[in-house]
């Protein structure tokens, strides 16, 4: 499975290692679809239809994950409680149309955007 990674799993975040063992493939970025908004201590990631102003380019990375590691991810996550894991459409790298990510199922409200990365640099 691909998985489009956008906070604090990224490399040299606070939850990197529950990637460990797994594939890096690179940066990676979404179409302009979606919008990033922080909690405080993670990010979230929403479609853009959640949102007024549209949606933004989201800077992450795509990994492969196996079977095991993205069911530890799902309980991370807590899927489904908090996120839900659902398809990703990618603008960078080209050519990957089978990822996924981790949305939302909260309100956003009140939430600061982040705009296109996390953290912000």
């Amino acid at each position: 499975m691909k998985l489009f990674i956008y906070g604090t799993l990224k490399r040299q975040q606070s939850r990197a290692g529950a990637l460990d063992g797994q594939r890096f493939i690179g940066e990676a970025k979404t179409l302009a679809r979606y919008r990033l908004f922080d909690t405080g201590s993670y990010p979230v990631l929403v479609g853009c239809h959640e949102v007024e102003d549209g949606g933004l380019e989201i800077e992450g990375e795509l990994w492969h994950v196996d079977a095991d590691c993205l069911a530890r991810l799902d309980e991370i996550e807590c899927v489904p409680e908090l996120f839900r894991r659902q398809p990703v459409m990618l603008s960078l790298p080209a050519g990957y149309d089978d990822v996924e990510t981790y949305i939302y199922q909260r309100s956003v409200m009140g939430l600061r955007d982040c705009g296109a990365r996390w953290p912000a640099s």
